[in-house]
């Protein structure tokens, strides 16, 4: 029964060795009671008892809570909201937006928690959400730690009701948890939109159950601190350069560095994304005797977590990236990578499936593996001042130095963005900064201007 007939009395200190605090008031005649170990805690109790009224809420006379208290005490908590959100979305996503998602759920579970006493570190709570809480059933394995359990039963009673996730400040507090690193320094515009937009699909799932009366989010002005997101400059090496290293590739190793040589070398040549390049087969090439070929790569085999794929090894097979399923996209290649992919299959073969690049046991390189022959590659190929520069530092800097070749060679935008499977909005934002001489064509057509030529 609902009644908006409330009293309320001072809190009541209780006569014993270790002394309680009651909050006592009335609804429709019925006293009503709740005890606190402190007065600060029985005092914030009646506070909020106080304003409940004053909002002009109604009272249950059974529990004689107000109707927001008596809402949240039935809601479930964000915990366990965002692990059933993880569930549903769970079986539709790629092991890589599988790790997106449970990334932005942890850091916004570890910001959505009350003050409660004996919070444990939060390295154990990351770990306990990562590996107990954020994964489906069958993938999920006890706490075997007793600190472990203990986090997690932590995190059940701290974890906010969700009728609390109405009130912007919450929002935000997430917000602020997803604009920084694990390190403290912001992250990067294109992270933060990423993980702003899980989140904010979750919500819009609380909507539609009913959990919230509104997307908080949309009420929450917030702008991250501006980071440059495009490709630095420093990193992508010219043609001389690039081939001196794809040259110290091969000499790295007995069989791992020849093998990957080609590889590196589609990422070069080609703009092919590292999991492009490890999907790609001999049914996916036209190497003609002389002049241009042509690769088109289905398959992609992009690396994660092996508790986010589907196989439960450390890569998915999967369609290209940004296209449908069976969606393919032919790239043009020089005369250069043309008889690199014919001398590597002579060499090496192919794998039982087609691909180009496996290894020993026709398997799929890990990234590590690769990054590892990359690291002594720049160590053979590079002077000393250049090692410790940022050039060419990553293997995924070879795409980034292809792109930027055909922007500055004049390649068309459209032409370019189609070969490198990006949008043009994307090609120009990312790659702006890598294309020399604009400024002084741009600069010369101002003075031809101002000369009236």
């Amino acid at each position: 029964m609902k009644s908006y007939r409330v009293k309320f009395w001072k809190t009541r200190r209780t006569p014993a060795k270790k002394p309680k605090y009651q909050v006592r008031w009335v609804v429709e005649d019925e006293e009503q009671c709740s005890t606190h170990g402190t007065s600060e805690q029985a005092e914030n109790f009646l506070s909020e008892l106080r304003q409940a009224a004053r909002k002009g809420e109604w009272f249950d006379t059974v529990t004689g809570l107000p109707e927001s208290m008596l809402k949240a005490k039935k809601s479930r908590t964000w915990l366990a909201f965002a692990r059933d959100y993880v569930n549903k979305r769970w079986p539709h996503q790629a092991a890589t937006s599988r790790e997106g998602l449970v990334e932005t759920m942890v850091a916004v579970t570890l910001a959505l928690t009350g003050d409660q006493k004996g919070r444990p570190d939060d390295k154990l709570l990351r770990q306990v959400l990562q590996q107990h809480v954020f994964l489906p059933e069958d993938r999920q394995s006890k706490p075997d730690e007793r600190s472990a359990a203990a986090a997690l039963r932590w995190l059940e009673t701290a974890s906010l009701p969700m009728t609390e996730l109405n009130e912007a400040r919450h929002a935000r507090a997430a917000l602020e948890a997803l604009s920084v690193c694990l390190d403290g320094t912001a992250a990067a515009n294109s992270t933060f939109r990423r993980k702003r937009m899980v989140f904010h699909h979750a919500l819009e799932y609380a909507f539609e159950l009913g959990e919230v009366s509104a997307n908080p989010l949309d009420r929450v002005k917030w702008k991250p601190a501006k980071t440059n997101n495009g490709v630095d400059r420093r990193v992508v090496v010219n043609p001389q350069q690039a081939r001196t290293l794809l040259a110290a590739v091969a000499l790295v190793g007995r069989t791992r560095g020849p093998m990957l040589a080609a590889m590196f070398a589609c990422m070069y040549f080609g703009g092919l994304r590292p999991a492009e390049a490890q999907g790609l087969r001999k049914t996916d090439c036209v190497l003609p005797a002389e002049g241009w070929g042509q690769v088109t790569p289905t398959k992609t085999r992009p690396q994660s977590n092996s508790r986010y794929t589907n196989s439960g090894r450390f890569y998915d097979v999967r369609g290209l990236k940004h296209r449908e399923e069976k969606e393919d996209r032919p790239v043009p290649i020089p005369p250069e990578l043309v008889a690199i992919l014919r001398t590597h299959i002579e060499t090496f073969g192919t794998a039982t499936d087609g691909r180009l690049f496996f290894t020993r046991g026709g398997g799929t390189f890990s990234g590590s593996a690769y990054a590892k022959v990359w690291q002594e590659a720049r160590k053979l190929a590079l002077t000393p001042d250049q090692i410790d520069s940022p050039l060419a530092g990553r293997p995924y800097d070879l795409r980034h130095a292809a792109v930027s070749l055909w922007l500055n060679a004049g390649v068309h935008a459209p032409e370019v963005a189609e070969r490198a499977g990006h949008s043009v909005d994307v090609l120009l934002k990312i790659y702006a900064k890598c294309i020399d001489g604009q400024r002084e064509v741009a600069n010369q057509r101002i003075e031809n201007a101002l000369d009236g030529s």
